[in-house]
């Protein structure tokens, strides 16, 4: 975890650097102020780096210290909670097509919901899941004139 930390803000110094390359290789206006267009993608990733740094700089100071959030995301529940849903994501991605939106959104949210609230409040996450399934469907099929499956 500690490398990913560190990771972000190396990746968004590349970027912002990568970026600042192609903002200076940007073709120059012919009629005006020949530098007008490269102004704002220079200044943007001239702060973009700048906030990189100072992001790159706190993480790490941090780096030393205990970090008890990580920690704490990773006991108890949490990562139970997090493969099962990656789980249920890929079934519901399997069983999309050959059962289509509705159906597959009503078995998917609901079934997260029986993981998050538990069997106790089944009415709950029965009606929920139907009525956003139902909703989304309305949005997308009706309003938007999307086919879904």
């Amino acid at each position: 975890m500690k490398a990913f930390k560190i990771g972000m803000p190396i990746f968004l110094i590349l970027l912002s650097v990568f970026f600042l390359v192609g903002s200076l290789r940007l073709p120059k206006a012919n009629l005006g102020n020949p530098y007008g267009p490269l102004y704002f993608p220079i200044g943007v990733s001239l702060l973009l780096l700048i906030f990189s740094i100072i992001y790159f700089i706190q993480e790490l100071r941090k780096l030393t210290e205990d970090n008890e959030a990580i920690k704490e995301l990773f006991s108890g529940r949490t990562p139970k909670l997090i493969g099962i849903t990656i789980l249920f994501a890929i079934g519901y991605s399997l069983l999309f097509e050959r059962a289509g939106f509705l159906l597959s959104s009503i078995l998917f949210l609901g079934a997260l919901l029986f993981l998050i609230n538990g069997p106790k409040k089944w009415i709950t996450n029965l009606v929920v899941a139907v009525i956003f399934s139902f909703i989304s469907w309305y949005a997308f099929s009706e309003m938007l004139g999307v086919s879904l499956p």
